[in-house]
């Protein structure tokens, strides 16, 4: 009785993955037609994007960057932006996935951090389709590309594990305090300017900032993701070991943090959607 007892819990537990997995695939599949529905350009668009944005900020900021140590600037930068943009896009997404959701969670059961983490892989989805601007980019300026590139995937999977976490945590906060959604647009931009998406960390070095301003800037989680990102793509080395254990560490505190606050509170959605 014990084993058919397991089997019949390890069989519901299988079934329950395979539809939760199901309606993933079917939302992400929404998203990506909801995005391009009726625009002419489709997913060029997300190609065309980082492109025209590099170009503008890199011959406003290029001129302003001489002192530091960036060598391509242009790969640095659009390396750094779609980095930064997939997280924003995906936390953006996960911040009001469970309000958006209301009429479906009223009407059918399903598992709810389903869709926090959706807005993680739609966003993921349309950051593969930006990579073919840095290969527009590593081909224009005949940058080859070595090994190194291995880097990208642990990166982009702990980038990925953080957004599920950060998404979690905020998409339930949402759900209970509307002002979050406002609060979040802000610390997205404060966001923007602590990392080094268009400026170079040896500015602040060279220009004899504060060693407290230079750690906290350092443990940035983005710094640290966008530093394994350029070690990938645009300084084709290894990323230094408290890179690696920062961008570690806080994709797991993200996780963990955003597991328990989504699930105690999880219940009670029902009662504020």
């Amino acid at each position: 009785m014990p084993n058919a007892t397991l089997a019949t819990s390890a069989s519901h537990a299988k079934t329950g993955l395979q539809k939760d997995g199901y309606i993933l695939q079917q939302l992400v599949t929404k998203d990506f037609k909801l995005r391009y529905r009726r625009s002419v350009l489709g997913v060029i668009w997300s190609v065309l994007n980082p492109l025209l944005m590099m170009m503008i900020m890199s011959f406003v900021f290029s001129y302003f960057l001489r002192g530091s140590n960036v060598e391509n600037y242009p790969l640095y930068l659009i390396v750094g932006n779609i980095t930064f943009s997939l997280m924003s896009e995906a936390t953006n997404g996960g911040l009001t996935s469970i309000i958006s959701a209301a009429p479906l969670l009223k009407k059918v059961k399903v598992d709810r951090w389903v869709f926090p983490v959706q807005k993680v892989f739609s966003a993921m989805v349309n950051f593969g389709f930006s990579l073919i601007a840095v290969v527009v980019v590593m081909l224009f300026f005949r940058v080859a590309p070595t090994w190194h590139l291995v880097w990208m995937i642990p990166a982009l999977l702990l980038l990925m594990v953080f957004c599920i976490g950060i998404s979690l945590l905020i998409g339930a906060l949402a759900v209970f305090f509307r002002d979050m959604i406002h609060l979040w647009s802000v610390a997205l931009t404060a966001w923007t300017y602590l990392t080094p998406i268009f400026w170079d960390l040896s500015l602040l070095t060279n220009s004899n900032a504060p060693q407290i301003v230079i750690w906290v800037v350092k443990a940035n989680p983005m710094y640290n993701f966008l530093e394994m990102m350029r070690c990938a793509i645009v300084y084709q080395s290894t990323p230094t070991t408290t890179v690696l254990i920062l961008a570690v560490a806080w994709a797991l505190v993200a996780l963990v943090f955003g597991l328990i606050v989504f699930h105690k509170t999880e219940h009670k959605f029902i009662l504020y959607i």
